[in-house]
């Protein structure tokens, strides 16, 4: 954000139209709201990065009214989407659309945190490897002691894939753009975990051979 304003980081319009969708939202939404609705406090912050369409923002946070949801994108597009999304709810606790990337330095300190969960919903692997790194540092920074880090999508794990069909779609992220790639929970993620005072709390087989990660803030960090 270019003025460093915390409120900065929220936009409140969006062009007429500009409802995206997604077919794949469309049938994992219910899994992904239910699973996260395991660990996700009944009340709280949570902030999503990289919301895309904003289809699961609104579909989870509508469940879920003790949860102010923090939805965005980095992407235009995306943001007039989430936003279009919003406005056809009638819940006030979704907030947004922000505009954080996570791959800028220090993206964390145009929100005011602490966040009781931070979630990111099939980002990383269609990313740099910078948003990997960059999410899990700000995430360690926002999140109150004992808060989530909430990832949904395909993961190796120990250089093992889980199906052969996410080796091929990694081989097909990496031919789109290098720096894209299912990433690995052992060799890419563990040391950012650590580097940022959270621990890995548990894996969850998903449909479609994706997981969900949870991750928590150390107690004693802060």
């Amino acid at each position: 954000m270019a003025s460093g304003k915390k409120e900065t980081a929220l936009e409140n319009r969006a062009e007429d139209g500009a409802k995206l969708f997604s077919p794949s939202a469309a049938r994992n939404r219910d899994p992904i709201r239910d699973v996260f609705f395991k660990f996700l406090p009944e009340r709280g912050r949570v902030l999503e990065i990289g919301s895309g369409t904003g289809e699961h923002a609104v579909h989870i946070a509508d469940a879920a009214p003790g949860l102010e949801w923090f939805a965005g994108d980095p992407d235009p597009a995306a943001r007039a989407s989430v936003a279009a999304h919003i406005a056809d709810t009638n819940r006030s606790n979704i907030k947004g659309p922000h505009a954080l990337d996570v791959c800028e330095k220090d993206w964390d300190a145009a929100i005011a945190g602490p966040f009781d969960a931070v979630v990111s919903i099939n980002m990383i692997h269609i990313a740099p490897f910078a948003a990997a790194q960059g999410l899990f540092a700000g995430a360690g920074r926002l999140l109150a002691p004992g808060g989530l880090l909430l990832l949904y999508g395909p993961f190796s794990e120990g250089g093992v894939f889980s199906a052969p069909s996410n080796e091929a779609f990694d081989a097909s992220l990496k031919a789109h753009d290098p720096r894209w790639g299912v990433r690995d929970l052992e060799h890419d993620l563990a040391s950012l975990a650590q580097e940022n005072a959270l621990t890995r709390r548990v894996v969850v087989e998903m449909p479609a051979n994706n997981f969900t990660v949870v991750y928590a803030k150390n107690a004693e960090s802060e």
